[in-house]
């Protein structure tokens, strides 16, 4: 199937608690294979299932599926817990190993930052795994695709993250979505009908 093709039938949805296994097969080789995530132990069913209902309390959790499967996944989580943070939020895509440089990752993120937009959201902030020299376990593949939707590159902290006997850089990128106003009105909770059009 070609990419064209792919693109068009992949349709975003808001996750629901039963895709936690899923979205953990996704998830998984990152944890086990990449330093694309900094986490050392794979999560259990449970306890992923207990971190998609915290996001969806307030926030966007998005899954892409093609076919009836699911393919890739995105979601926020606060920037910091401080309340003059409101605004700004880190986002995280996670797409199948296999289905990669197919259009999803970009689909994803177009989706989420409709939904923040709708929300109130200024910042999408991406906080970012970066080698000194690609490796095996990490490239500087996510910062150049966040680059290519519109991020700026804010921040590097140097080998502040530890994975697999190396020492791996961390980079923050931002993109500005909203208007800042002298009186800001406070962001309105994630609803699914802010998914559509």
């Amino acid at each position: 199937m070609s990419t064209s093709t792919l693109k068009k039938d992949i349709a975003i949805r808001v996750a629901a608690l039963d895709d936690a296994e899923e979205l953990l097969e996704i998830y998984a080789p990152y944890v086990r294979e990449t330093a694309i995530t900094f986490e050392y132990e794979v999560p259990s069913p449970e306890e992923f299932r207990e971190r998609i209902a915290h996001t969806l309390e307030k926030y966007p959790y998005l899954v892409a599926e093609h076919d009836g499967k699911i393919v890739g996944y995105a979601y926020v989580s606060p920037f910091k817990e401080r309340a003059a943070y409101t605004w700004a939020v880190e986002t995280s895509i996670y797409v199948d190993q296999n289905c990669k440089r197919m259009g999803i990752g970009k689909k994803l993120h177009s989706a989420l930052e409709h939904c923040l937009k709708e929300m109130g959201i200024l910042n999408m902030e991406a906080c970012i795994g970066y080698p000194q020299e690609d490796d095996e376990y990490l490239t500087k593949n996510s910062a150049q695709f966040h680059e290519h939707l519109g991020y700026r590159m804010v921040g590097e902290f140097k080998k502040c993250g530890y994975k697999f006997q190396r020492w791996y850089n961390m980079v923050w990128m931002e993109k500005i979505i909203g208007i800042h106003e002298e009186i800001q009105t406070f962001p309105k909770k994630f609803d699914a009908d802010m998914l559509k059009d």
